[in-house]
């Protein structure tokens, strides 16, 4: 099946940005956009702010009707209860929160997060009708081990357990040995990954699932090298660390169709 993903940027800003950082960026990345005629429609664009900005930026985005998607760095498994330090799905969905990050490597590694708390947090996420970001990727010592897509696909495997064909998640791959090092996986690589897990989601989701089901990649993303993952037919966008931060940059790699004709 043939079909036409609206191609995604995410901003993860990780542990970066105050309240009143998070309003000026988003304000300045807005009319960055705005002037240079970007349509939502063609790409999607969504930031991820840290929790203590996630309100500020809603009553923004709303009240200039920015064309902005905006989502958490992370969603507890659990609704409520004696969780210090969780932050609910309810929470999330009360702020109009459209997408999370799910199973980042940084949480995986950090705060020794299995697959099974990955799908736990996923099936949390759709519940409260917030689209996941489920990530997967492999350490240099996976890939030498195990190859390029084994791990990735054991990963998304388990995170999509239990989930009904139709859902609306997103997956990003992420190698952790390209995260934050300057040195990206090749366009080719990404393709390699993405083709892999897209047939993943087609056993266990059904064809039209995984059609429908943007796939991404993440890892030393920047304005120079965007362009090449696009062009791969199984990479509809990236989720941006480092590059993200900065407003110039990250509306580069928002408008990759203009600067390189794409």
């Amino acid at each position: 099946m043939v079909l036409k993903r609206t191609p995604l940027i995410a901003g993860n800003w990780k542990m970066n940005l105050d309240h009143l950082q998070a309003i000026a960026f988003v304000q300045k990345l807005a009319w960055s956009l705005e002037d240079a005629k970007h349509s939502f429609d063609d790409v999607e664009v969504a930031v991820f702010p840290p929790f203590t900005d996630l309100r500020s930026v809603q009553t923004l985005v709303a009240a200039d009707k920015l064309g902005l998607a905006y989502g958490g760095q992370d969603i507890s498994e659990y609704d409520s209860g004696a969780y210090t330090g969780e932050i609910s799905g309810q929470f999330l969905a009360q702020l109009d929160t459209k997408f999370v990050i799910i199973g980042h490597s940084e949480r995986r590694t950090l705060h020794g997060e299995t697959d099974e708390v990955v799908a736990a947090k996923t099936k949390a996420a759709v519940k409260h009708g917030i689209v996941p970001i489920i990530c997967v990727g492999e350490t240099a010592d996976d890939l030498e081990k195990h190859g390029q897509s084994a791990v990735p696909v054991a990963q998304l495997t388990a995170a999509i357990e239990g989930l009904k064909a139709g859902v609306d998640i997103v997956v990003a791959y992420e190698p952790v040995w390209a995260i934050g090092s300057g040195q990206a996986a090749t366009p080719e690589q990404a393709e390699t990954v993405g083709a892999a897990l897209r047939a993943v989601l087609a056993e266990k989701l059904g064809a039209d699932t995984a059609a429908a089901t943007r796939i991404l990649y993440g890892g030393s993303v920047k304005s120079g090298n965007i362009a090449g993952f696009m062009r791969e037919p199984n990479v509809d966008g990236a989720l941006v660390g480092g590059a993200s931060l900065d407003v110039t940059e990250f509306a580069a790699i928002v408008r990759y169709q203009k600067h390189v004709g794409v």
